[in-house]
């Protein structure tokens, strides 16, 4: 967690945490990313909205350090996200679509082996899991196996054993699809609280109301950024976020079709 117990975690506000510069990403023939540029403010929560396969998980894994990128670079705190990836894993949490719970360990158990990949021993472990369990409202659940959890409580857990090394950078790829209202909000409501103690989260969604709650978004549609402003400037002239999304998709794609034709 940023804060006075995590010295390390903590960046000037006025410098940015992540910086991406003219990245770009192919699989074969496939162009999953393509000249990317955007700096991400400490403390915020940046969102990436988009089409399906328009990069976005392509993107968070490259921030992640688990993708190279074909051209460009990426900096978080500072440090080379694919070159200097050892210093960069110390300094984010990485939550994929589909996180690796172990079914057959409870709530409590998984909490465990997460703290024993990262060195968390003593006092400590018994602290940062009650904090962590405690706020994903999981403590009554600890003795229960994963794979008897509900969808929003295996998202919150897999969520509580992200955050035991107390990361400055989160990242999560969607995780609240498929997830219900009810446990998405309770999920947001942890986004928030981290937030408010000075971490950085990045958050790709499906769910256009999840970009409001975004301080700045991201809309990506074929591999490419369209736009990025706060979710208030992005909807301004529409009446809802949806829409402005779906329009400006619609426009890039009329542009694409008038290049490919001569038009």
């Amino acid at each position: 967690m940023p804060g006075s117990d995590n010295p390390n975690a903590m960046m000037s506000a006025s410098k940015p945490i992540v910086e991406v510069d003219n990245v770009s990403m192919r699989f074969g023939t496939l162009e999953a990313v393509s000249g990317v540029s955007f700096s991400v403010t400490s403390g915020s929560i940046f969102g990436f909205v988009g089409s399906d396969g328009a990069g976005k998980t392509t993107l968070l894994r490259m921030i992640a350090g688990m993708l190279r990128p074909l051209c460009g670079s990426i900096r978080v705190n500072g440090l080379e996200a694919a070159s200097e990836r050892t210093q960069v894993k110390k300094l984010i949490g990485y939550m994929p679509q589909r996180f690796g719970l172990y079914p057959d360990l409870t709530v409590a158990e998984n909490m465990a082996f997460f703290m024993d990949v990262f060195g968390i021993s003593g006092a400590e472990r018994k602290k940062r899991k009650d904090r962590y369990l405690g706020f994903s409202n999981l403590i009554p659940f600890e003795g229960r196996l994963a794979r008897d959890l509900s969808g929003g409580m295996k998202q919150k857990l897999g969520l509580a054993c992200v955050l035991v090394h107390q990361p400055m950078l989160l990242i999560l790829d969607e995780p609240t699809n498929g997830v219900d209202p009810v446990s998405r909000k309770e999920f947001w409501e942890i986004l928030h609280t981290m937030r408010q103690q000075g971490m950085t989260i990045l958050v790709s969604t499906a769910y256009l109301d999840e970009g409001e709650k975004c301080d700045q978004v991201i809309l990506m549609h074929n591999a490419h950024v369209l736009e990025q402003a706060a979710p208030e400037v992005l909807r301004a002239d529409y009446s809802s976020l949806e829409e402005a999304m779906v329009q400006r998709i619609q426009a890039a794609d009329q542009i694409l079709a008038g290049d490919h034709f001569g038009i």
